[in-house]
């Protein structure tokens, strides 16, 4: 359970490093979508937070209506971190950084036996050299072998929802702005304890069909709006692990809600879009922005 999760985090900053895959089938016929979307206002000034999903496969209809209304009416997109897909030196700079230190064991040594042929073979895949992983960290292991899995699975760069916002708002000559820098995202899992690393890596390794079938049900709580569903998720996995609750989205939603504080005393509209887990399940930005005594409405 902890190893779907950790995977499912830490796609929110692979997308920068994922190289071209084969599209994916277009989505089947489904009911009309709507994701959830939430506005904290007040007399002069609204924020829109919007829960994301961070690769969707080619041709998913996800936009509506209401959506394009409150994009409309922003002046300002907000997303957890900016992965400049075609300059991503920052994004490498930090990888190189964090991902790397002396003293490690050998990779094959932080997997049960019986798991390290398929690890092998994940890396092989890879196309990184192979002596580069024994002097990875193990999260950054995890990461560089998730990109190979997402390719197997038909995600590519630039298929989820925040390039597409980013798109639509350059293009209207707004700005766009970031929450985290890249650095400060991969800090998170840097600090990880070493079995939760572990388990992640276990999860990149793991048969990409099997991370198909929860992709997919996620992405359908996910785009018929249905936060219960992705609040229980989030829940069952985070129980196993309160280190990583707490890093991994505690943290970093405390952050966020502080952020949101500050920006409303801004005149204006701004739109932040973050994975819809952080707006899900206990100790959400949701839950935050009300105890910190925000008015928080759900418009979709």
């Amino acid at each position: 359970m902890i190893r779907s999760l950790l995977r499912r985090a830490l796609a929110a900053v692979s997308m920068g490093l994922l190289a071209a895959a084969p599209l994916a089938p277009a989505q089947a016929k489904a009911p009309a979508p709507k994701p959830a979307l939430w506005a904290v206002s007040d007399s002069d000034t609204t924020v829109y937070l919007f829960g994301t999903i961070h690769l969707l496969p080619d041709n998913y209809a996800w936009r509506t209506p209401r959506f394009e209304q409150a994009v409309a009416g922003s002046q300002q997109l907000v997303v957890e971190t900016i992965v400049d897909e075609s300059n991503p030196h920052e994004m490498l700079g930090a990888l190189a950084g964090l991902g790397f230190s002396k003293g490690q064991p050998p990779i094959t040594a932080r997997v049960p036996a019986a798991k390290r042929a398929a690890l092998e073979a994940a890396i092989a895949k890879s196309g990184i050299p192979r002596a580069n992983f024994d002097g990875m960290e193990t999260w950054a292991a995890a990461f560089m072998l998730l990109g190979t899995q997402f390719r197997e699975m038909g995600l590519k760069t630039g298929q989820g929802v925040e390039p597409a916002l980013r798109t639509t708002f350059t293009q209207q000559g707004k700005t766009v702005g970031q929450l985290e820098t890249n650095r400060d995202q991969l800090s998170f899992f840097d600090a990880l304890p070493e079995p939760a690393q572990r388990a992640l890596l276990e999860g990149a390794i793991e048969p990409p069909q099997d991370m198909s079938k929860e992709f997919q049900a996620m992405v359908a709580a996910w785009s018929r709006g249905d936060v219960q569903a992705i609040a229980r998720t989030f829940n069952e996995q985070m129980a196993a692990s309160p280190a990583l609750q707490e890093i991994l989205m505690k943290r970093r939603n405390a952050n966020w809600k502080n952020w949101v504080q500050r920006r409303m005393a801004t005149p204006g509209s701004v739109m932040v879009a973050v994975g819809a887990g952080h707006l899900a399940g206990r100790d959400s930005l949701i839950d935050m922005l009300k105890d910190g005594g925000f008015k928080v409405r759900r418009v979709q």
